[in-house]
């Protein structure tokens, strides 16, 4: 097993796809990613998937059949427990808006967070920190909570010494 290992935030395709990677630009990004995680250092979650796949476009594709097997369950018990955690450490903060806490339980950023916090991952997004923010509650804001690494796309690949030539 890696020393470390890298849950991707849905962001993190999205981003790629729509801007700086587009798949129309024959990106070895999308190799790259294949290939970590058939070494089994990075992988994202059902619930990012089942989001890219709303998309129906080249990457909801790409999800479907390259990259398929790098989405793991959030059916597991420890999973199941941190999010537990994750969500009445949000609910109990009178930081964020009830807005924002309700956006929150429907996306899957509590489910990354708590994928990463039981399985010792770290969490990659492009999120920034934004300590007094109260209108979105930020990935970075509930891993730092839990003490949980997370870093944008940039450093991990620099991390993992990607080449994209």
């Amino acid at each position: 097993m890696p020393d470390s290992v890298y849950i991707l935030d849905a962001n993190v395709f999205i981003e790629a796809a729509r801007r700086y990677y587009a798949f129309d630009l024959e990106s070895p990004f999308w190799d790259n990613l294949i290939r970590l995680a058939e070494e089994g250092r990075i992988l994202s979650i059902d619930r990012v998937k089942a989001e890219l796949e709303k998309g129906h476009d080249d990457l909801a594709d790409w999800a479907s059949n390259d990259f398929h097997n790098a989405f793991e369950s959030t059916d597991d018990e420890d999973v199941i427990t941190s999010y537990a955690e994750i969500m009445k450490w949000v609910y109990q903060n009178n930081q964020f808006t009830i807005a924002a806490k309700s956006q929150y339980a429907g996306s899957p950023d509590g489910w990354i967070i708590a994928y990463a916090h039981a399985k010792d991952c770290i969490v990659v997004t492009h999120e920034v920190l934004e300590e007094n923010i109260k209108r979105k509650v930020k990935i970075p804001n509930v891993c730092k909570n839990f003490d949980i690494k997370w870093i944008d796309t940039f450093e991990m690949l620099r991390k993992l010494n990607v080449k994209l030539k």
